[in-house]
């Protein structure tokens, strides 16, 4: 008979289905809905009178009978495969990494966190942002709430990204590039696979756009994501391209990672504009995005600056960074040829504000004084290539007109802004035929000036460059400059001094610029670099370094210091500027540089951690362009433009220290997963155990497997070389743990041929004969009002007959299969009742947190869109007031009431997720199996034992320790017992005379894990003259016995010899 309840298996499902409805439709139709037995997944299914005849009912009898080995490994596979429940650490454990306190506190105490990640991570430069991207991704993968994963980077990037994933966190990702794109014509590309990496250019493009729109992500990571930039001009808000697919992947991800060192350009707006894309309207006004500074309550983003960033020892983990502008005057020659430059870009000056569109000449003439501020020799390349084309107009070419944003074209990949660049140099507001020769005639003497002065080889910055270099000897350098003409001359002049050099500019490929700083590490001193090693690329060997010339986009600044002054830098950094005096813009570049020295000396280094929030480049052109229309510009007047408004800088480094890194919290957390974890010793031994059980072979040399896969794993190579410690892994052996092909496989198996052994229930054995009775496996679950998984936790309930005991899992591996018959009488309902008020206790743990995120919503999110709301309509009356004075404003209303719609709805949304997230339910608790263990009559003595228990905690007291008991709960060692300093974990075995003693496998395995943070202390003659024998480190100075597989035995004479 079926009926609800009723568990039966057919060729319908992969496993056994636990009825939960059944429901006749009409004469040969029956609609089922059950859930799955073991993967808990929800079916609805309808079937046939006959098809129903194929479900065979199973009655699962709790009788003890299943084989204890089988429901070892049955109950390990379903611990694994829900790993994240207590490991809290669980990305960081399974990948090739070794991440440092912030970085976790980001990841762990921030992101994941938030029901639904919506976060930015905007972390100066070296900070590591790659690594907590990968530490998200890889953890909601872990905690199967990721499946579809994009990640988009400038287009650089993407091959970078492709190979930190796959070398850092084993993780395989498609690269989806045009080439990608038209290989699939005949379907969207997006949905062959599941885990990709595009370009943001290629992205935005409207045919790319087109394919994105109709596809769900579970998580979408983007990478330099402040390109993704609006601005806002009176009442309208202009968006780029890059924009408007930020827009369109916050509408269609789940969870939403930005990653950016640059998160603020110093417009307010504009940054509550880009916080928009992760939570549209959360921020309406920038007085919500201060008190939320203020307060500490910053729910979308977090920035920390690398001086206030320490290493769990609290050591800071950036070198100070020093800089020395070096002043020098240009020599007669140049400062003439600067002079006669000066004059012709003032006159092309004057004539280019008469033209329709002025700004693209004119901007055209800044770019010569760039170059002429970068070197002599990228100034007369581009004198060159403006001849060829005023000559290409005069002999009847048509010029192209170029419209320009130079702000918008300064965020463009290197390649791309020189292509543009070399458009725009050519410009010339010179129309007729006299006009042009006039032109070519002056550039003709421009070129022989610039000409005469190289050939000279009287270069003054050269000279200055060359003093330098005499300076730091063989030290190896890094020097930057903005134009690849001054990279390729640099490099030519350097090596005819006999210097070894390499180069990075923004024409070469990714792979290209690895081996080039694999080349400067291995065999160059000097790299000659543009702004493409300012980003990917990692120089922290090199110490020192060269701006050859000065960004006129001060962000460039940070980026360029941050290739040196990164993580694991072992020197201090220094930095040195090059800057003529005597011109107009190196008199503006200095005053900058004057000025950042200056906050540097009460603030220190963080001043170039946000100097491009304090000073813009559009101020900086602004000067420079004003130096166009006159000969010169006065001290007072560049002083003037580089005084921060009041109170900017306060705020700014504010924000900067909003959030502090929990580094208490944080080291509590890293000890606590260190405590539990399972990777590597338990999965290696239950790795094991499966091929012993199932017969399969391998071989083992050291900590390398070489295996050959078994046939019954289906879908995998043919052979593996892995290792369980991830120290060990190379391009060679992989390292094997959760989420690896090889390790999913085993525990699918060993789910599918043992988890009815669960039901049935098992004998164990306990050595140290302190458990005789039942032993509960049960799963709770806390759900949202999204029906969304808050929390889930396994429950190890000892039952001995009178009192419930709560203990970990874990005691597994302490216990020893045998086969024997018991008629017990398990109480399910009781233990039911138990377990219900410690999921209630599990609740109340995440409801506490819960809660306090949906205040925060509330204070911001609901404050800001009542605010929109109150404005939208505010603008409504008004525009209905014009409407009755007879003004047409109908069109503009219509664009307000709609937007006032919208506004509401998203109230509306906010409300209702904020009442859904900090709604919680638990689930009745799921019994995963149950043990009969029976106490071995020779184990420990628990009279005994507790001697030896008080005795070592007075000890550790008196030693200045603090002890705390933790020998119920499973953990492996008895005793925790710290200092400041100092964490000791204490085994305490207690002997009547001087007898062997045992160590369990838990015991041992946390010994071989802790070395000399473990320490073994043994009690002789505890109930007459008791005598304390410590031993730091048993796993290394102790060879037990095996006994029993599970038992280490440790004669009276090692410890003697080990006491020794």
């Amino acid at each position: 008979m079926i009926e609800e309840g009723s568990i039966v298996e057919a060729p319908f499902w992969p496993e056994p289905l636990e009825i939960k409805s059944i429901e006749k439709i009409d004469e040969d139709s029956y609609y089922i809905v059950g859930v799955l037995v073991n993967s808990r997944k929800h079916e609805e299914n309808i079937l046939s009178s006959d098809e129903l005849k194929e479900l065979n009912p199973k009655s699962y009898i709790l009788d003890f009978s299943a084989s204890g080995y089988e429901f070892f490994l049955a109950l390990e596979a379903y611990r694994y495969m829900n790993a994240s429940t207590f490991d809290p650490l669980l990305a960081m454990n399974t990948s090739l990494i070794d991440p440092l306190p912030f970085q976790l506190d980001a990841v762990y105490l921030h992101a994941l966190k938030m029901p639904h990640l919506r976060f930015m991570i905007a972390d100066d430069p070296g900070a590591g942002k790659t690594i907590m991207a990968g530490l998200i991704i890889k953890e909601l993968k872990l905690r199967g709430i990721a499946k579809k994963v994009l990640i988009v980077t400038p287009g650089h990037l993407t091959r970078q990204w492709l190979r930190e994933m796959k070398e850092k966190f084993q993780e395989n990702f498609i690269i989806l590039d045009r080439a990608y794109m038209n290989s699939y014509q005949s379907e969207n590309p997006w949905r062959t696979g599941q885990q990709y990496i595009t370009s943001m250019d290629f992205a935005k493009q409207e045919d790319v756009m087109r394919t994105l729109s109709g596809i769900r992500w579970d998580l979408v990571v983007v990478d330099e994501a402040h390109k993704m930039s609006a601005r806002r001009s009176g009442d309208n808000i202009r968006k780029t391209k890059r924009y408007r697919l930020g827009e369109l992947l916050s509408k269609n991800s789940d969870h939403l990672l930005f990653l950016t060192a640059t998160p603020h350009n110093g417009d307010k707006e504009s940054f509550r504009l880009f916080l928009d894309l992760l939570k549209p309207g959360f921020f309406a006004n920038e007085e919500l995005i201060e008190e939320a500074r203020r307060r500490n309550d910053n729910p979308l983003f977090i920035r920390r600056m690398k001086e206030e960033l320490r290493d769990f020892d609290g050591k800071p983990i950036f070198k100070e960074r020093k800089t020395s502008t070096i002043k020098f005057l240009l020599s007669d020659e140049e400062m003439e040829l600067y002079i006669k430059l000066s004059k012709y870009l003032r006159k092309e000056y004057n004539r280019a504000l008469s033209k329709d569109n002025p700004y693209s000449y004119v901007f055209a003439l800044l770019l010569l004084q760039r170059r002429m501020a970068s070197s002599i020799y990228a100034l007369l390349e581009s004198l060159k290539r403006r001849k060829r084309k005023c000559e290409d107009l005069l002999k009847g070419s048509e010029a192209k007109e170029v419209m320009i944003n130079s702000f918008k074209y300064e965020d463009e990949e290197e390649r791309k802004r020189w292509e543009i660049e070399k458009k725009i140099e050519s410009l010339t507001p010179s129309e007729t035929r006299e006009e042009l020769e006039t032109e070519i005639k002056t550039l003709k003497r421009l070129i022989e000036m610039a000409k005469e002065i190289l050939e000279s080889g009287r270069e003054t910055k050269l000279e200055q460059l060359k003093k330098i270099l005499d300076k730091i000897g063989d030290e190896k350098l890094l020097i930057f400059s903005e134009s690849k003409d001054t990279v390729q001359y640099l490099q030519e002049k350097l090596e005819e001094w006999g210097y070894k050099t390499c180069t990075i500019h923004g024409e070469m490929s990714m792979e290209e610029r690895i081996q080039a700083e694999k080349d400067f590490k291995e065999n160059k001193q000097i790299m000659i670099a543009t702004e493409a090693a300012g980003e990917g690329i990692n120089l922290q060997f090199c110490h020192l370094m060269v701006n050859y010339d000065i960004p006129w986009n001060p962000n460039r600044l940070e980026q360029r210091m941050g290739r040196i002054h990164r993580y694991k830098q072992e020197k201090d950094v220094q930095i040195y500027n090059l800057v003529a005096r005597n011109t107009i813009e190196g008199k503006i570049l200095l005053k900058l540089l004057e000025k950042l020295d200056n906050m540097r000396k009460d603030m220190g280094d963080r001043i170039y951690d946000v100097v491009g929030e304090i000073y813009t480049e559009r101020e900086l052109y602004k000067l420079i362009e004003e130096s166009l229309k006159r000969r010169s510009l006065e001290e007072k007047e560049i002083e003037k433009e580089f005084k921060p408004p009041d109170k900017l800088l306060e705020n700014i480094l504010g924000e900067q220290l909003a959030t502090k890194v929990d580094y208490a919290k944080i080291k509590r957390i890293r000890e606590d997963a260190e405590e539990k974890r399972l990777v590597p010793e338990y999965l290696e031994g239950f790795f094991q155990k499966v091929f012993q059980m199932e017969g399969w072979k391998y071989t083992k040399k050291g900590d390398t497997y070489k295996i050959k896969t078994p046939h019954k794993l289906k879908g995998l190579k043919r052979t593996y070389k892995v290792t369980f410690k991830k120290e060990k892994a190379n391009e060679e052996i992989e390292f094997i743990s959760y989420g690896h092909p090889l390790f999913e496989a085993i525990l699918e198996h060993v789910e599918k041929k043992y988890a009815k052994s669960l039901h049935r229930g098992s004998t164990f054995k306990d050595p140290t004969g302190r458990y005789n009775g039942l032993i509960w496996f049960f799963q709770g679950e806390v759900t949202d009002g999204n029906n969304e998984t808050a929390g889930k936790k396994i429950f190890g309930i000892y039952d001995n007959g009178k009192t419930y005991e709560e203990i970990d899992p874990i005691i597994i591996w302490d216990l020893i299969p045998e086969k024997r018959k018991i008629k017990p009488q398990p109480d399910k309902e009781k233990i039911e009742k138990h377990v219900i008020k410690l999921l209630k206790d599990y609740k109340k743990e995440i409801e506490k947190d819960r809660k306090r995120k949906a205040k925060i919503k509330k204070e911001y999110g609901l404050r800001s869109i009542e605010y929109l709301i109150t404005l939208s309509q505010e603008k409504i009356y008004k525009y209905h007031r014009r409407l009755e004075n007879g003004e047409n404003v109908e069109l503009p209303l219509r664009e307000e009431e709609k937007r006032l719609e919208y506004y509401k709805e998203k109230k509306k949304e906010l409300e209702d997720e904020i009442r859904k997230e900090k709604t919680l339910k638990i689930s009745m608790p799921r019994l995963l199996g149950v043990i009969h263990v029976r106490a071995d009559p020779t184990g420990e003595d628990p009279n005994i034992e507790k001697i030896g228990m008080e005795l070592a905690m007075e000890h550790e007291r008196k030693q200045g320790r603090n002890p705390q008991d933790v020998s119920k709960q499973n953990r492996g060692y008895d005793i925790k017992s710290t200092t400041q300093n100092e964490t000791r974990y204490i085994e305490v075995k207690s002997r009547k005379n001087q007898t062997n003693i045992q160590l369990t496998e838990n015991e041992w395995t946390k010994a071989k894990r802790f070395q000399d943070k473990y320490w073994l202390y043994i009690i002789y003659n505890a109930t007459t003259k008791p005598k304390l024998i410590k031993i730091q480190n048993p796993a290394k100075k102790l060879n037990p016995t095996k006994k029993e597989e599970i038992i280490y035995i440790i004669s009276s004479n090692q410890i003697k010899q080990a006491q020794k």
